[in-house]
């Protein structure tokens, strides 16, 4: 096989999975903006993200997140998804929206409300074996505001414990994938501020427990594809939430903010071994003032650019330079695939796949846009409310 057949033929694997919640209304703390046409309910939903997959072909699985995308047949639900071509994918926990967890979920000082959250989270386990999924995906809001407010090493010891409580409750094949996030809406002290923090607590819980890396979630001028090469390395990146930020968490379209970094990211993903099924490539996005279905097409795009900008990098070349201590050499081959237009070739993977090569094309003119709007009339629109 040339190297160029290879590259198509891993491209051709490539899977990122789509948010339910990127399909509904969302938008700033002061205004949720609704759109015509948006989901009213999970089915709905997953009817949207079956045409993301139809004109990109690597979408094929879709996130839950409960309770928003709560139901009485989660069978029945797979089922239909299945039916629609998609499959569902990562169940994710909700321990944020509760008049009760003011001040934490799994953290909170009152064992009661601990309960409850960990409560939800067997519910979510619950889902996913009714589902077939495999990922529990857990972001917790949980921190304080003021110094004194909480004993900051009792709550790492409630984390500690209610995560080893859900972790004892995983089935065979499952995992648990912790998140991460360095503010937002604790400000004084987050429980889980960073990765170390996250790997460290999933080094104590075992091998089903993993890390997840939000793309939003560091401090402007973090080295992010620093922080991917060291869990490849220690076989404990469990997946992504891929999105862009240009201040904080602004969950936009990955690579929209920085596609060097994106690329960046992605040749340490290729470099470490990680360009596996056992690394989710997913997105986290809330897509407030565009329409949703081309912005999550974009999205899948930018991250297949990405992944073949990586894909090209001449690996021997590399280390070659970087073991003569050539410095411009080597940042002159990571350049040169980065500066490649890689969008002819991804042209040719589509078509090579049976697919339009221009999927937002495609897209428009489906005419699915025009159905959905003329159809979903009335009834109370998805989205999470402000």
């Amino acid at each position: 096989m040339t190297e160029l057949a290879a590259v198509k033929a891993a491209l051709k694997t490539q899977a990122v999975e789509t948010p339910s919640w990127a399909y509904g209304n969302s938008g700033t703390r002061f205004k949720v903006f609704t759109q015509p046409g948006v989901p009213r309910s999970p089915q709905e939903k997953l009817d949207d993200a079956a045409k993301v997959h139809e004109f990109t072909g690597v979408a094929p699985t879709v996130a839950l997140h409960i309770p928003w995308d709560r139901v009485d047949d989660y069978a029945a639900l797979a089922r239909y998804a299945e039916e629609r071509g998609v499959r569902l994918g990562a169940i994710n926990s909700n321990t944020f929206q509760d008049d009760d967890y003011r001040l934490g979920s799994i953290c909170h000082p009152d064992a009661a409300v601990r309960r409850k959250a960990v409560d939800h989270l067997f519910e979510c386990v619950d889902i996913m074996d009714a589902t077939g999924s495999r990922d529990l995906k857990l972001w917790f809001a949980d921190g304080t505001n003021y110094p004194g407010q909480d004993d900051l090493r009792a709550r790492q010891d409630r984390l500690a414990e209610g995560l080893a409580t859900v972790y004892e409750r995983l089935g065979e094949g499952q995992r648990m994938l912790l998140e991460y996030k360095l503010f937002e809406p604790a400000f004084y002290a987050t429980d889980v501020p960073d990765w170390g923090t996250a790997y460290a607590h999933c080094l104590k819980l075992g091998p089903k427990a993993q890390v997840v890396v939000d793309t939003g979630h560091h401090a402007p001028g973090t080295n992010i594809e620093f922080i991917v090469a060291t869990l490849l390395r220690e076989r404990r990146l469990g997946g992504f939430d891929f999105n862009s930020r240009f201040y904080a968490d602004d969950d936009l379209m990955v690579g929209a903010a920085d596609p060097f970094q994106l690329f960046r990211i992605m040749f340490e993903v290729v470099r470490g071994g990680g360009f596996t099924p056992e690394v989710a490539f997913m997105l986290d996005q809330c897509h407030n003032i565009e329409p949703k279905i081309p912005a999550i097409i974009r999205s899948v795009m930018n991250v297949q650019e990405a992944t073949a900008k990586a894909l090209l990098v001449d690996r021997e070349a590399l280390a070659a330079a970087q073991a003569a201590g050539d410095v411009l050499g080597a940042n002159a081959v990571l350049m040169d695939a980065y500066h490649t237009d890689v969008r002819p070739l991804l042209r040719e993977v589509r078509e090579e796949m049976g697919l339009d090569p221009d999927p937002l094309a495609a897209y428009a003119r489906s005419g699915w846009a025009e159905k959905i709007v003329a159809e979903r009339v009335g009834g109370q629109q998805a989205g999470w409310g402000a």
